[in-house]
């Protein structure tokens, strides 16, 4: 334990005076908050088939199925979580001044119920969604999901504003997590093994730029060892809450 809390310290001293820091979430971050993920052990894609019930080929050829048995139960889930320390962490370092950005690969908007306020989405928002008609947009909560599909008061269907599987990641998206990967001093990488392209490639970004790289996950990813500095292994909740108090103190 004194190791790790030793490292605690050294990775807070770091973060403590960074200008220019940026996160890095996966999955991982929001299971906390009684989300599964959708990849490996437990994750969504064991149960369901993505190509079956997530690519955009399948939503347009059978929109009522893929909303019955996929979207509705993770539209009830999603619309229930609440942020965990986690997030909560990342918001108080921004009001800090040190976290300046967070990409995410998220679709469950936590990030912004937490309080962070500039959140790049590689996959979009599922707390969203807009009629593919008329292109109404509503919070996902307010839809009513008596009749499969959804539909506008303009006769259209709603579908979530999130990226399916056989669709483009929004070009704006990738640019800007460009951008503030390259030019960040710091980066967290917080649940995600950072295998699936292009989230995969920001850490390798920030690296080359510099900026110092830390992660925080259960187990050790690809980048441990050879793009990340550092890597705290355990619950994303608890070690936030313990880098914020050191970070605390250090600032004082």
């Amino acid at each position: 334990m004194a190791d790790s809390h030793t490292l605690i310290k050294k990775v807070a001293q770091k973060l403590s005076s960074a200008r220019n820091a940026v996160a890095l979430t996966g999955a991982g971050i929001s299971v906390e908050s009684g989300i599964p993920p959708f990849r490996g052990k437990g994750g969504v894609w064991e149960r369901f088939d993505p190509m079956e019930y997530a690519s955009i080929d399948a939503f347009k050829k059978n929109p009522a199925k893929v909303w019955q048995v996929l979207l509705k139960d993770l539209n009830q889930l999603i619309g229930n979580a609440k942020p965990n320390d986690a997030h909560k962490g990342l918001a108080i370092l921004e009001k800090m001044g040190i976290l300046k950005t967070v990409i995410t690969q998220n679709v469950d908007g936590l990030h912004q119920k937490a309080g962070n306020t500039d959140v790049i989405e590689f996959h979009g928002n599922f707390a969203i969604n807009y009629c593919m008609d008329c292109g109404r947009r509503m919070d996902t909560v307010s839809i009513d999901l008596s009749q499969m599909p959804p539909r506008c008061d303009c006769g259209g269907i709603f579908r979530p504003d999130c990226v399916f599987f056989g669709e483009m990641i929004p070009p704006d998206s990738l640019l800007r997590s460009q951008q503030a990967a390259s030019q960040c001093d710091f980066m967290l990488v917080i649940g995600t093994s950072a295998v699936v392209q292009p989230a995969a490639h920001m850490p390798v970004l920030a690296h080359n730029s510099g900026a110092v790289i830390v992660e925080i996950n259960p187990e050790s990813t690809p980048l441990t060892g050879y793009i990340s500095h550092h890597i705290l292994l355990g619950q994303a909740g608890t070690l936030m809450n313990q880098l914020i108090d050191e970070v605390n103190q250090i600032m004082r």
